[in-house]
């Protein structure tokens, strides 16, 4: 599994090393770079911007006592764009571009929801909740090993 692993890796490298190197002969080196450096910091600022909608979303939801699971599924796209967008090249950039189209994350949402399970669970303190009155008594005594 680890050799699968690696093989993985290091085909991603070369893929992102190669489309570099082609976007660097065309460009220039120094473009490319700024190409980069420009690519992480737009989407690092929309991924604040969408994380805070996202955030009020879910604040709005849960005080409603609606379910959140669509923001929260959102959150963690946003969490995986995010990642992609802090590794350097390009090609985890636009993966990172395609994770923060909102129809895109619709699309996973949706993908998503349809796997989980409906049934949720809540505990709040304010609700009435029913306690098992059965008590069993006895008595122990201690015994200590000599």
């Amino acid at each position: 599994m680890r050799v699968i692993g690696f093989i993985i890796f290091f085909i991603y490298v070369y893929c992102e090393i190669s489309f570099f190197i082609a976007i660097a002969n065309s460009v220039g080196v120094l473009l490319a770079l700024i190409g980069i450096i420009a690519t992480s910091i737009i989407g690092f600022s929309l991924i604040k911007k969408q994380g805070l909608k996202n955030l009020s979303l879910m604040q709005q939801k849960i005080a409603n006592q609606q379910n959140p699971k669509e923001e929260i599924i959102n959150s963690v796209s946003l969490l995986f764009a995010g990642f992609f967008l802090f590794i350097p090249g390009f090609l985890t950039d636009i993966l990172g571009g395609i994770l923060l189209i909102p129809y895109v994350q619709e699309y996973i949402v949706r993908f998503i929801v349809k796997k989980l399970p409906t049934k949720v669970y809540s505990f709040s303190s304010s609700r009435n909740v029913q306690v098992n009155n059965d008590v069993i008594e006895g008595e122990f005594e201690r015994k200590d090993d000599e």
